[in-house]
């Protein structure tokens, strides 16, 4: 999923629908203070360098940062900062694992290249040349997706539009996701603007698998991961080995509690965001990247040839630029932006960009490239907080582009407070059109059922005595308590609070009083866009009839 993606957390519901606000920008737990010193052979510029990266940690509660800088084919700095974890303490180095979630949709993209380069497919070649099973929910996309429409962001689908086919974990198959694509509505028109999405990537996936006869994992470790000498980089979470060096992410339970994440496998669209990386593997990438894609340190070896990594590079889906409401941010605001394949291009302070964030469970992540400069910083961190890594970025670019100095770290930390205000007036607005003397239309045994949608499937609504319960059939963690909101609307509470995802679920009831349908939306405006919620259009499951007894 994708950290343009996943937006600051900052306020959730207690059960008693109280609001609760995160632990202060200006304070952090002891635990995270670390002392620390400029490695050796640190330029002049980045001598202040680490004091920073520690002030972004205790502004945003963040209990790991590694980072890596690359100048002119070389790494200038790559080191860790804080603790992989808040119990052990062990020390953050630049070894240390995180997940990088969406920041492996460059790989994606640049498989493709690959076997493309090798005559095994055209990027131009439509996916039901490679895939003939595929299916849009209409047939004019499904006839006219190209493998390159895949990696652009502009096919028609909402922003993360069937995301719950593998968000927060499900038991579906990387095929079984694409194939109900099928059901999945289209939002907008083909080609005709930008909506991020993460599903497509799991049909590239598909696509490099059908062409190289290769599983993904196979073909990443054999043409890009051993060729570049990323030999610490894991496919997915269930790749991890013992002894494997790796941070413990952490997410703000209710958005206030620093808690471990667990750890998530993306296994079925690991396309969109599977690897687990480090700082210092990710020079080796970025490296090759700045290198029009050639592999460090050997002959001119390559892993993807200059006019591929131009194609990666070029504009397909324009995105528009607004304007920030956070004046201190001014700087950071581009002139252009747009998605190529598998990277975002934009500007700052008139030289060109390509980068891409990653938002995971208790993980994001940003790598940006200023390929005319040769510069490329990479920042991985172990809180689901985007303002970190962004300080930390734009930071090093302004030491690295010798830029007027700007205080990021204060300009992020206003910008999520002014998220959390807009978010807490959201749910006051709530709490003023609540009327907390109303009565649901039926008696709560009427609405447990069997509940199904055409794209995700079951989800299943049971009473446990005085309480309704909720469990989707397919996502483990999915599974919370229903409390009576007004009307015939209830706020649904997950068990697992590390989401942040509460939710409302309304019923539609026809003129016989029978439920017609139900629908949901997240409550807080801070929820991650992959909580696809909204687009469910759950209805009652027609009743299977038993099976009868076979006659004696």
């Amino acid at each position: 999923m994708h950290v343009q993606t996943r937006r600051v957390r900052a306020i959730a519901l207690a059960l008693g629908f109280a609001l609760a606000h995160g632990a202060s920008a200006q304070t952090a737990p002891e635990v995270l203070e670390t002392k620390v010193a400029a490695p050796a052979g640190t330029s002049a510029a980045l001598q202040t360098f680490d004091a920073y990266v520690e002030n972004v940690r205790k502004q945003f509660d963040v209990p790991a940062i590694a980072v890596a800088i690359v100048k002119d084919g070389k790494v200038v700095l790559e080191r860790g900062y804080g603790v992989k974890d808040l119990q052990s303490r062990e020390p953050v180095d630049e070894h240390t694992l995180f997940a990088i979630a969406s920041n492996t949709k460059a790989f994606t993209a640049a498989s493709l290249q690959m076997l493309a380069e090798d005559g095994k497919l055209d990027m131009d070649d439509r996916v039901i040349d490679h895939l003939p099973w595929f299916r849009m929910s209409e047939p004019y996309i499904t006839h006219e997706m190209r493998i390159r429409d895949l990696l652009a962001h502009r096919s028609g689908l909402a922003l993360g539009a069937g995301d719950l086919l593998y968000w927060p974990g499900t038991d579906y198959s990387t095929e079984e996701v694409a194939r109900r694509l099928r059901h999945v509505p289209i939002d907008g028109g083909f080609r005709a603007g930008y909506a991020y999405d993460n599903i497509l990537f799991g049909v590239a996936q598909l696509v490099i698998e059908a062409a190289s006869g290769q599983s993904y994992e196979d073909f990443l470790r054999s043409r890009i991961l051993q060729p570049l000498g990323m030999d610490a980089t894991r496919f997915n979470s269930d790749h991890l080995q013992p002894g494997d060096n790796v941070a413990t992410g952490y997410s703000k339970a209710n958005f206030e509690d620093l808690v471990p994440a667990p750890l998530m496998s993306w296994s079925n669209v690991s396309g969109a965001g599977g690897l687990y990386s480090s700082a210092h593997d990710l020079t080796r990438w970025v490296r090759a990247q700045l290198d029009q894609g050639v592999i460090p340190g050997s002959d001119g070896d390559r892993l993807f040839s200059e006019e591929s990594q131009r194609d990666m590079w070029t504009v397909l889906t324009p995105i528009p630029v607004g304007k920030t409401e956070t004046p201190e941010l001014e700087a950071a605001q581009p002139n252009f932006r747009g998605y190529g394949q598998g990277w975002n291009l934009s500007d700052y302070r008139g030289e060109k960009l390509v980068w891409h964030t990653g938002g995971w469970p208790g993980f994001y992540s940003r790598i940006t490239m200023v390929p005319e400069q040769e510069i490329g910083v990479i920042v991985l961190t172990s809180a689901e907080v985007g303002g970190a890594f962004n300080a930390v970025t734009m930071r090093a670019l302004d030491e690295m582009l010798d830029a007027p100095k700007t205080d990021w770290t204060a300009a992020y930390a206003k910008a999520r407070g002014a998220a959390e205000d807009e978010a807490a007036t959201d749910w006051h607005n709530h709490q003023a059109e609540r009327d907390a003397d109303d009565k649901p239309s039926l008696p709560l045994a009427d609405y447990a059922s069997t509940y199904t949608d055409r794209w995700y499937g079951d989800v299943e609504i049971s009473r446990q005595g005085d309480t309704l319960r909720i469990a989707f059939s397919h996502s483990p963690a999915l599974v919370g308590s229903l409390s009576h909101w007004q009307h015939d609307t209830f706020v649904v509470r997950w068990d697992q609070r590390w989401l942040n995802a509460d939710a409302f679920l309304t019923f539609s009831l026809d003129p016989d009083g029978q439920i017609r349908e139900a629908r949901m939306e997240a409550i807080s405006p801070m929820t991650d866009f992959s909580f696809d919620f909204h687009h469910l259009r759950l209805v009652p499951a027609e009743p299977t009839e038993p099976e009868s007894e076979p006659e004696s």
